[in-house]
């Protein structure tokens, strides 16, 4: 474990008054030896959506006086949104705020040295590109990408810029997390045989946002600059606004929930990506006109792709119409269990000494292990509780000061974007979904998966 976490996990222990030392270990007082530490970062707002509002506002807030930071520059194409962003950050910082048309106009300005992105899932990877491209760092929310031909141009863009580019994968700033790493790599758990990974709630509004759908003129924002790369259709402002209902511009509960949870497999395993995925699901509760899933279950197989005898299986269940709204990740060995919604190592379903002495074989029973205790992770707005999301903002922040890699990295937010493709490919096509090294593409029967945008 290296020491950058040690002082992770010590820290969060003693985190009580709300401000929080990040994975970096970084003190106000260090700064001052970092060249440049004395300048102001000038940061930027590419989409004032829900997300930011509810999320990214109080979570900068909490460090942007002690780190230097400031806000300076609000980009949105939908003029009410544009106005409401200007006049929020105007009011927390206590000076103007630019108000612009789109990110073109705020790049060509010069006015900023990173940039909050919270724009729609389609669209993270692309304005990522912008974003590295006009020479900024960049916290851009999950999920990275939603196909492999956006997630490869946004990869190689981040790596050419040597930007600092956060993933709004919060659990990597856990120090649960951490603690449930560091067990699983040291080989104390035993080879992971399983994970399940759920995710419901009972939300009838969930995604819906009747309100501002009623408000939404198609004159007070571009369309044809909200649909990027996807194809041409008449203006909706459903789609606009409630995109997470709508493929091609969401996959919906893969990239909303899932990539947060399979993240975690990528990081505990090492491993970049699935050897393969099938998925079943439909929607059977709530038919008000969306095309994306409201339950679904994806069954994926993990492990070296030069050996199958060796791996584990993971699913993931996700229901929008029944749900005690708990998110849960248990990873499984055959000596117990590690649970990240309790923080507990045990022994349970390990393999007893009964069952053991019939097979003539030792049994195998993990200790009770608590995991470092942080806020449980619940499903809000936030997708993470405030404590983890600030830990992850700051953590970002502290990085965009010392330029060293942050602790969700582009590369995570690429595995997640293979996991999201090809549970996609699986989900449209009711067929087995591969993944192709070479190439880097998603394979279904033998041929890349063409994603229909």
């Amino acid at each position: 474990m290296s020491n950058s976490r040690r002082d992770f996990i010590k820290d969060s222990a003693k985190a009580t008054a709300g401000l929080y030392v990040g994975a970096m270990g970084f003190s106000a007082k260090s700064y001052a030896r970092i060249p440049g530490a004395n300048d102001r970062v000038r940061v930027g707002v590419v989409g004032f959506s829900d997300r930011h509002r509810s999320s990214h506002i109080p979570c900068f807030m909490n460090h942007y006086k002690e780190l230097n930071f400031d806000v300076v520059a609000v980009s949105d194409i939908w003029s009410k949104r544009r106005e409401e962003g200007a006049a929020t950050w105007k009011a927390k910082m206590g000076h103007d705020v630019v108000a612009c048309r789109n990110n073109e106009e705020m790049y060509s300005k010069k006015l900023v040295d990173a940039v909050f992105l919270s724009t729609a899932d389609f669209q993270h990877a692309l304005h990522t590109v912008e974003a590295v491209n006009a020479g900024c760092d960049a916290y851009v929310e999950k999920p990275f990408a939603e196909t492999m031909e956006d997630a490869r141009a946004a990869l190689k863009a981040v790596r050419a810029s040597n930007k600092i580019v956060q993933i709004g994968s919060q659990r990597r700033s856990g120090a649960n997390y951490f603690a449930a790493e560091e067990f699983i790599k040291s080989g104390k758990f035993g080879p992971i045989t399983m994970v399940e990974l759920t995710w419901n709630v009972n939300q009838p509004g969930r995604w819906r946002r009747p309100a501002a759908v009623a408000q939404l003129r198609e004159e007070d924002t571009d369309w044809n600059r909200f649909l990027m790369n996807r194809p041409k259709e008449a203006f909706d402002p459903r789609k606009y606004l409630e995109f997470r209902l709508f493929w091609p511009y969401s996959s919906g509960l893969p990239g909303q929930w899932m990539s947060h949870q399979i993240d975690t497999v990528h990081w505990f395993s090492g491993l970049k990506h699935p050897r393969s995925v099938v998925a079943n699901g439909g929607i059977y509760q709530w038919k008000d006109g969306r095309r994306n899933w409201d339950t679904i279950t994806a069954v994926f197989d993990y492990g070296p792709a030069d050996d199958p005898s060796k791996g584990f299986q993971v699913t993931f269940g996700s229901r929008m119409h029944n749900g005690d709204e708990r998110p849960a990740e248990i990873y499984y060995s055959n000596g117990g269990e590690l649970n990240l919604n309790t923080n507990k190592v045990s022994p349970v379903g390990g393999l007893t000494k009964r069952f053991a002495d019939e097979m003539k074989i030792q049994p195998n029973l993990l200790p009770e292990v608590s995991l470092q205790n942080t806020e449980q992770v619940i499903a809000s707005a936030n997708t993470g509780g405030d404590k983890l999301t600030s830990n992850h903002v700051r953590n970002w922040m502290e990085c965009v000061r010392s330029r060293k890699q942050p602790n969700a990295p582009v590369e995570a937010g690429y595995s997640h974007s293979i996991a999201i493709a090809m549970t996609t490919a699986a989900s449209h096509t009711g067929m087995k979904a591969t993944f192709d090294e070479k190439t880097q593409e998603v394979m279904v029967g033998g041929k890349s998966f063409k994603y229909g945008v």
